[in-house]
């Protein structure tokens, strides 16, 4: 078994990383001959499936296993990777290496970095000469026209600095993880692209601390649970509008996006024709026939964290059943090994979502 490769695009990587560590601090990584998949599953809350081409985040990719395509599958802690990945963002070169240390598996990050020496200044002593009877007839012992000034040499130079970072992480058998299979929702009635992940994220958040700090005393313990873990409600319709709204015993408040897109689909992707599908009977429905799911406050605003990786998100409504969201990792073409401009990664959140 062999894992190794140079690191590109770690910028992108370090956000997914933390967006991932804000869910879960565990991840179970699969690596292929073409492709790299983050699923973090926690024990409450929302889960994520991310399909990365593997030339996104890497370069002179290497992987030998006995498994077909070469797999291997990884357990690994995302703090660690965070803070390795945050270590290597302003390298030169950064590489990772599966490897053991005392028995034990590791994920070995080597980072080379440059950085600048600087040399204290080395004053050049004025020369001096010892008194001499003649003075007065020594025709060098006139003052010069022109100052002494010291010397200073400002040394500076850049040299080499190399950091490891060691991750463990626990090789998983592949009869450990066949049985860990990707949900299945219905087709969605809606489908829309959100506006900016960090103004939702902003204005979701001012709801949910409205909902806690205005938490009536005398509520039922029903009610209490539910200001505890305030829920969010998240509406969408056919014709480019989404609804944000809180409900609790002493507030309703709403805030609305219009003119968001509603993408096409492409009929040969799906099982119905498209005049059957239930995004056509919602949108023939008119404006007021909305898709709703209710979140936990604060596992959605974990969730729009990913908005730190700037991609465009579609969200998928199947009406009081599930939510489903796909962002978009573009490839760069800049930076420490950019990637090709154009092409698009998908990282896929199943939203953790609750009945009216």
């Amino acid at each position: 078994m062999r894992f190794k490769t140079d690191l590109k695009n770690i910028r992108t990587f370090s956000k997914l990383t933390a967006a991932l560590n804000s869910l879960e601090k565990i991840a179970w990584i699969r690596l292929d001959d073409d492709t790299v998949r983050f699923t973090v599953i926690p024990e409450v809350g929302s889960q994520v499936w991310a399909s990365l081409s593997a030339d996104l985040i890497f370069d002179n990719y290497q992987l030998q296993s006995n498994e077909p395509a070469n797999t291997i599958n990884l357990e690994l802690p995302l703090a660690p990777l965070q803070r390795a990945l945050r270590s290597a963002i302003n390298s030169h070169n950064a590489n990772l290496r599966l490897t053991k240390k005392d028995g034990a598996p590791m994920l070995s990050m080597v980072i080379h970095t440059m950085t600048k020496d600087s040399g204290g200044p080395n004053p050049a002593a004025p020369h001096s000469r010892p008194a001499a009877d003649d003075d007065d007839n020594d025709p060098f012992n006139n003052p010069s026209p022109f100052p002494t000034e010291p010397l200073e040499l400002q040394m500076k130079r850049e040299r080499e600095k190399i950091i490891t970072q060691d991750i463990p992480v626990r090789v998983l058998h592949p009869d450990t993880v066949e049985t860990i299979m990707q949900p299945k929702v219905r087709e969605p009635d809606v489908h829309i692209q959100l506006p900016p992940l960090l103004q939702l994220k902003a204005i979701s958040d001012r709801f949910t601390k409205l909902a806690l700090t205005t938490a009536s005393p005398s509520s039922s313990s029903h009610n209490n649970i539910v200001t505890k873990d305030p829920k969010l409600e998240l509406s969408a319709n056919m014709h480019g509008s989404l609804r944000l709204r809180l409900r609790t015993d002493t507030l309703d408040i709403t805030s609305v996006w219009d003119g968001l897109e509603n993408p096409e689909l492409d009929p040969s992707q799906l099982a119905m024709p498209l005049e059957e599908h239930p995004s056509t009977v919602f949108r023939e429905a008119g404006r007021d026939k909305w898709a709703t799911v209710r979140v936990d406050g604060k596992d959605w605003s974990r969730v729009l964290s990913v908005g730190r990786l700037e991609g465009r998100v579609i969200a998928c409504f199947s009406d009081e059943h599930a939510l489903i969201l796909y962002v978009y990792v573009p490839h760069s073409s800049g930076g420490v090994g950019g990637g090709v401009g154009g092409m698009e990664d998908v990282v896929t959140y199943y939203v953790s979502s609750f009945s009216s």
